[in-house]
């Protein structure tokens, strides 16, 4: 779902104004190390699968939905690997919607279920090596969220 009834009520009061917005963000690892991401429909980036927690919802609870219905596959997530702000979370929607996001992005181990994009929001959905990430049109804040996690761990080390 591109946004939330909840989301959609307040941008009707708010219009386009920039809405900071509680997040979560799977990142989502198979056995061979590969990241699973996401090809967004606003402007074609790939992000790892993720969205805005509703109300009275609990994070761990946003990240599991959040992935079911952009990827297909239902996850456990297993660690909190991080919580994120700043400039580079800033998003500006193709219809002019401007929101900041602060990120909590859980580690998360797949259960079961098939990859498939919603055709919707996600229009891909992949797994990637790390070295293939380089190439990619990644926005800002998973470049910042890639290396402050996933980078870390391939050279042995977890993020503080």
């Amino acid at each position: 779902m591109p946004i939330s009834e909840y989301l959609r009520a307040v941008r009707a009061r708010m219009g386009h104004a920039l809405l900071l917005v509680p997040s979560v963000t799977g990142l989502v690892l198979d056995d061979a190390g590969r990241v699973l991401l996401v090809r967004h429909s606003n402007g074609g980036v790939w992000v790892a699968p993720g969205g805005a927690v509703d109300p009275d919802e609990r994070p761990a609870d946003a990240v599991v939905r959040e992935v079911r219905e952009e990827t297909g596959l239902r996850v456990d997530p297993t660690a909190l690997r991080g919580l994120f702000g700043g400039p580079e979370f800033r998003v500006r929607y193709a219809n002019g919607d401007e929101t900041a996001y602060v990120m909590a992005v859980y580690e998360c181990r797949r259960l079961d279920g098939e990859l498939q994009a919603d055709g919707v929001e996600i229009l891909d959905v992949r797994w990637f090596e790390p070295e293939e990430l380089e190439g990619l049109a990644l926005p800002s804040w998973v470049r910042v969220v890639l290396r402050e996690t996933l980078h870390a761990e391939i050279a042995g080390q977890r993020p503080a």
